[in-house]
């Protein structure tokens, strides 16, 4: 991995290299990430559903809590280009774009899909597979990695060949991401999804009042604090059941549920299947022969 501009406040654009797969595993993003993928497959999983992305595919990934997995090609590592920033440096970059070029840039896109999630994909196009290979070779060069103007180069001409082009997911997500302080109230909301706060007291600490949270909360992630909470815990959930040995009631505990009953039960309701009878399917699709079986058997006890 190599990365630029991590201390000059500027961009960051950083290359992943996975010689083999480490399996699902969660990220907890400080900056907004616009991605392509070199080489490979990658998954993001998303409560009980995953998202594939292979190679030539651009994404996007919001501040907070992300699960991804990667999976080398037969002959090749998986490979991927990250552009990382804040929205401070994509003002920046966006006001002399309109200065220095008089870009003028639309924002119509309504899509119901896209307005509640953290992270939209599409197919790149001439233009973006051009930057990002050159990134590519850019960070080969170790000569390079220390010069700020070339980061920031490249990541204002990236902004510029998304928001110049038709309007889209990605598009809407990048322009939505130049308000400071739904960044901070995004940034707040993230770093308290495990610990045992009252919507009160995240309301006190956003400077809002109850119901001015509440209004807010719901308009960007689209569901009540409590309901939104939840689920993002069951899905950390989830993620520990099928990636570790950890107990049922050790995973609850982690995930910030009051006692194993009850976090049975909220998981049941999510997945409808108990923590057990999931971790047993998974296994079961793993598992091949005498061990398929066996995986078989404690599901039919799980369930």
């Amino acid at each position: 991995m190599l990365q630029k501009n991590q201390e000059t406040g500027q961009p960051m654009v950083v290359k992943y290299v996975e010689t083999q797969s480490g399996g699902v595993r969660s990220i907890t993003l400080s900056r907004y990430a616009i991605g392509y993928i070199v080489h490979g497959t990658k998954y993001i999983h998303s409560g009980d559903k995953r998202k594939c992305l292979t190679r030539g595919d651009l994404f996007y990934l919001g501040i907070g809590l992300h699960y991804t997995e990667e999976l080398p090609e037969a002959d090749h590592p998986f490979e991927q280009i990250v552009f990382y920033y804040t929205p401070d440096e994509l003002q920046r970059i966006l006001l002399h774009l309109n200065v220095t070029y008089r870009l003028s840039i639309t924002n119509n896109h309504i899509c119901t899909e896209c307005r509640s999630r953290s992270e939209v994909s599409m197919p790149s196009w001439p233009a973006i597979r051009s930057i990002f290979l050159g990134a590519a070779s850019y960070l080969r060069d170790e000569g390079s990695l220390n010069d700020p103007a070339a980061g920031n180069f490249k990541m204002t001409e990236l902004i510029y060949h998304i928001v110049s082009h038709d309007d889209g997911c990605i598009k809407s997500k990048i322009l939505n991401n130049i308000d400071v302080e739904k960044e901070s109230f995004e940034q707040l909301v993230f770093d308290n999804i495990f610990k045992d706060v009252s919507i009160e007291e995240l309301a006190s600490e956003a400077n809002r009042s109850l119901t001015s949270f509440k209004k807010e909360f719901r308009k960007l992630f689209g569901l009540p604090p409590h309901k939104w909470f939840i689920r993002q815990r069951l899905m950390h959930a989830r993620l520990l059941l099928i990636s570790t040995s950890y107990s049922v009631s050790e995973i609850g505990a982690q995930c910030t549920f009051p006692n194993t009953s009850h976090f049975i039960k909220l998981f049941k309701k999510e997945y409808a299947m108990t923590p057990a009878a999931y971790r047993t399917r998974h296994l079961l699709s793993q598992a091949g022969g005498n061990e398929a079986e066996t995986a078989r058997e404690h599901l039919k006890q799980a369930l």
